[in-house]
């Protein structure tokens, strides 16, 4: 995983609410095992016509909407099933952060794990985003900032070992394995052994 300190980039509006794991990765695409190339079937059912062609409509599908690190998107972002191919199809799309009003706990947990960012942030402040799609935004991931181009910068929660992780670029077992010699030392030092 790469580190993530700081995103700078313009946004992709989706504002549909209650956007579930379903719409994002379709369950006809959880057979791959690798996350390479998973970026064509996000919002697949959205994205496509019936013989596949792209839908010129559509938000991904826009000029420049390759460049987008940051989605914004309509309350309620992730809910449904888990499946971590969702937070994988996003980050081989190129996103590092989604930002919406609410979030499904088990698609926040798989994004964070995998890289990319949930903000959650108020009413207010996710209308003007959604009024103003393309708006250049930055997310300080250090200090759980959002920054509007209007002036406006709020924090966002993030959980504390989620940021550490980020900012390292660590998933959870990476996190193990850079205590490997605190662990090694523990299990030669412990009084018990089995």
């Amino acid at each position: 995983m790469e580190k993530l300190t700081h995103i700078h980039s313009t946004t992709i509006v989706l504002p549909q609410t209650d956007i579930d794991t379903d719409q994002i990765m379709p369950g006809r695409f959880l057979t791959s095992t690798t996350r390479e190339g998973l970026s064509e079937a996000i919002f697949a059912d959205w994205r496509y016509d019936v013989d596949g062609q792209p839908l010129p409509d559509f938000a991904l599908n826009q000029p420049g909407a390759a460049d987008c690190q940051v989605l914004v998107a309509g309350n309620n972002f992730g809910c449904g099933s888990s499946r971590e191919h969702a937070p994988w199809g996003l980050v081989d799309f190129g996103f590092r952060a989604v930002i919406s009003t609410r979030f499904a706990d088990i698609f926040s947990n798989n994004s964070l794990k995998n890289g990319l960012v949930p903000v959650v942030i108020n009413e207010d402040t996710h209308n003007w985003l959604l009024e103003h799609p393309g708006a250049m935004v930055d997310i300080d991931v250090a200090a759980a900032t959002l920054s509007l181009p209007n002036g406006v910068s709020l924090n966002f929660p993030l959980d504390g070992f989620a940021q550490h992780c980020l900012l390292e670029g660590l998933d959870q077992l990476g996190y193990l394995q850079s205590k490997e010699s605190e662990i090694s030392h523990f299990e030669q030092v412990r009084p018990w052994k089995p």
